[in-house]
């Protein structure tokens, strides 16, 4: 039996693949500095205004139960903790420690050389044109977060 033709490329495998192969290179060049991809997301996040868990969350792709754990270990490193809101008594918000700013700040330049070696074959309107397509793809206007997936019943 043959494979039905394809008409598009399988971008979803691609786009895998090529997270799967950054986030890999961005893992161990920030093992340098003792942090995960998704702890220096959340802290970059943290560290540019008063956010709530649920807020920083959706910011970095990250599910609440894996947000959770992530902010647990940055209490737990000395790098944030979680504090009452200044705006709104309700609320708690993650702040970002005087350490957790200093190993954020030396983390975001082996962040941004990655991200740069990485498209360093790119030509500067090729990064634009690619980094515009991603965020439509999957920027805070077409994803305000992970959200479930529903499947049909019995399916």
């Amino acid at each position: 039996m043959a494979a039905p033709e394809r008409t598009q490329r399988d971008i979803t495998g691609l786009l895998n693949a090529a997270g799967h192969t950054l986030s890999n290179r961005l893992a161990a060049a920030l093992a340098e500095v003792d942090l995960t991809p998704r702890m220096q997301c959340v802290l970059i996040h943290a560290m540019e205004e008063e956010r709530t868990q649920i807020q920083l969350a959706a910011l970095s792709f990250l599910d609440k139960t894996t947000m959770v754990s992530t902010v647990d270990e940055l209490e737990r490193r000395g790098l944030a903790e979680r504090r009452q809101s200044a705006t709104d008594r309700r609320a708690r918000i993650i702040a970002v420690t005087d350490k957790g700013r200093r190993v954020a700040e030396e983390a975001q330049a082996i962040v941004d050389r990655v991200h740069g070696e990485a498209l360093a074959g790119v030509a500067p309107e090729g990064r634009k044109a690619f980094l515009d397509l991603l965020t439509s793809l999957a920027g805070p206007d077409a994803n305000p977060g992970p959200q479930p997936i529903r499947r049909a019943r019995g399916k």
